[in-house]
């Protein structure tokens, strides 16, 4: 009896094991695949590398909502609505189409920020951190904290706030870089790549998909109240220190002042990825997040997506300029 109540324990440790390894590595012939069961932290790894945070969810494409209102024609490259609460696509077009995302960038940048904050809370600024033309104006040597240079990510897409974020990372710019990649793998995510931290251009090295954004917007808006935050600010004055001078950062872009329910997420624009947005919407008892990758006219054509997505849900658009 003995034996054989070894031999049942063993058998069960191995199904146990054999279920977790498959969650984590779903087939991908599996198109169908929706949830990725949670497993223990000892087994979420990637690269012998422990990244936190499993998706609990890897939405179907094939899941439309349907309905008899006429879709607009959009000049995206790209594009994908997606309802929260139902699950469902509302539109798409080439989601999987891997394309630049410039700023989009920089989603990702705050997740990873957000997920290994520095015990101290002191982000030093140094010359080389000063990149690229969109930047909060940082100065090399002033001090920082985490959610300081979040606003300073996000509202006016600092550069120089992406690449100083990276900089104080452990292990330095490389390894945040590699943490960016590890993490969207983690995620379950296969067709997006980072080469930087800011979303300069990558020369074809550095793209995603409307898809793939998605998942990671939603993952970042159900992890981080401090992200749900500040991608929903229009604007904020951050008062001057004794380590740092005073900023006044503005959100442009977005359509949080333009259209009822927007909760902002974040704008991008390179020659190469074209004018990108991903945006948040929770109007009306609904939840969507809406992305576009290279668009000619994104305000624009994000709201005309929004009108039509939330006619698709039974829901009347707000009034809007």
């Amino acid at each position: 009896m003995k034996k054989l109540l070894g031999l049942l324990g063993t058998i069960g440790l191995f199904l146990l094991i054999s279920f977790a390894v498959f969650s984590i590595f779903p087939n991908d012939d599996d198109k169908k695949i929706s949830v990725i069961s949670p497993v223990p932290d000892f087994l979420n790894i990637v690269n012998n590398k422990q990244v936190s945070g499993l998706s609990l969810w890897l939405p179907a494409l094939e899941d439309f909502i349907k309905g008899e209102s006429d879709k607009p024609e959009i000049t995206a490259k790209s594009v994908l609505m997606f309802d929260l609460d139902s699950k469902k696509v509302l539109y798409e077009k080439n989601p999987k189409e891997k394309l630049a995302f410039a700023s989009l960038t920089k989603i990702m940048t705050a997740v990873v920020a957000l997920e290994n904050p520095k015990k101290d809370n002191k982000y030093l600024v140094s010359q080389k951190d000063l990149v690229g033309e969109n930047s909060m104006g940082l100065n090399a040597g002033e001090v920082l904290s985490l959610e300081e240079l979040l606003y300073g990510l996000i509202l006016p897409s600092g550069n120089d706030a992406a690449e100083t974020l990276a900089s104080n990372y452990r292990g330095g710019r490389k390894e945040f870089i590699k943490a960016m990649n590890d993490k969207v793998k983690a995620l379950g995510l296969k067709d997006t790549n980072f080469t930087n931290p800011s979303g300069l251009e990558g020369d074809g090295a550095q793209y995603t998909t409307a898809y793939d954004l998605m998942v990671m917007t939603e993952y970042a808006l159900e992890n981080f109240p401090l992200f749900k935050k500040v991608v929903s600010t229009f604007q904020i004055n951050i008062e001057k220190t004794p380590t740092h001078k005073a900023y006044f950062l503005e959100n442009e872009t977005n359509l949080i002042s333009s259209y009822p329910g927007v909760k902002g997420v974040k704008t991008g624009y390179t020659p190469e990825a074209g004018l990108c947005l991903v945006t948040y919407l929770d109007y009306g008892g609904h939840k969507i997040i809406g992305v576009l990758l290279g668009s000619v006219n994104r305000r624009q054509e994000m709201k005309d997506l929004l009108d039509y997505s939330l006619k698709l849900l039974g829901t009347n658009p707000p009034p809007h300029g």
